[in-house]
């Protein structure tokens, strides 16, 4: 491991810090969340990482998503997000998978943690049932969209969870499909601003970026506990 986790060494030491060198994380969902949770983990001495997503970057991303330049429009997400954590530390071993999650995804992996930067309803819960079927721990996050205010997000059990449109719907198939609890990324402020006809909504970086640090500061905490 290069001296450039100096700083966190002195932070956590050396035994957490090996424990972090050999965890795998897997990240589903490269996007706002997602990239912001890549970034912390590839800087904070993860040393096996694995990035799922299907998308391509657009214009429409670079407001948001930390991958998102000028130069990498049109690549896929994975492998973009693959050569900007190589920049950062090319010890770090990544293998990517270019697809969308759905409830016929069963990936041939073990990793010691993952996050859920999922967008859609169904892939998230598809990715919760593959997590506790291979007994694997996991944070999920909620509706990043169309709040300001990133003071006001928090972590909770998703039984727990309040103000979020996405958490509601989440929660009510949670209890139907009696699947086990599980802590979630949501924000307590109420939804604002408009929806666009394409059914696109509104975000900014500063909310985004939040739910993916602490996504990312969540599966740290795990590992090094």
């Amino acid at each position: 491991m290069s001296d450039q986790l100096n700083r966190l060494r002195m932070l956590i030491g050396d035994d957490k810090i090996n424990k972090l060198h050999n965890a795998t994380v897997m990240v589903v969902g490269c996007g706002a969340v997602g990239s912001f949770a890549i970034e912390a983990l590839a800087r904070s001495g993860i040393g096996n990482m694995i990035l799922v997503d299907f998308d391509r970057v657009e214009p429409s991303n670079i407001n948001r998503q930390i991958s998102a330049l000028h130069s990498t429009i049109d690549k896929p997400k994975t492998l973009v997000a693959r050569e900007r954590v190589a920049d950062i530390n090319p010890d770090i071993n990544i293998n990517i998978f270019n697809i969308f999650w759905d409830e016929k995804t069963d990936l041939a992996v073990h990793p010691d943690f993952v996050i859920d930067a999922i967008d859609s309803v169904q892939s998230k819960i598809a990715l919760y049932r593959w997590c506790n079927k291979n007994n694997i721990e996991f944070i999920s996050s909620m509706g990043a969209a169309r709040k300001t205010d990133p003071t006001k997000i928090k972590i909770d059990k998703i039984s727990k969870t309040f103000a979020c449109p996405l958490a509601a719907k989440i929660r009510k198939i949670v209890r139907d499909e009696k699947i086990p609890d599980f802590p979630a990324i949501f924000s307590t402020e109420v939804p604002s601003g408009n929806i666009a006809t394409n059914k696109n909504f509104g975000s900014i970086i500063t909310v985004t970026g939040t739910f993916g640090l602490l996504a990312a500061n969540y599966a740290i905490a795990h590992i090094i506990k």
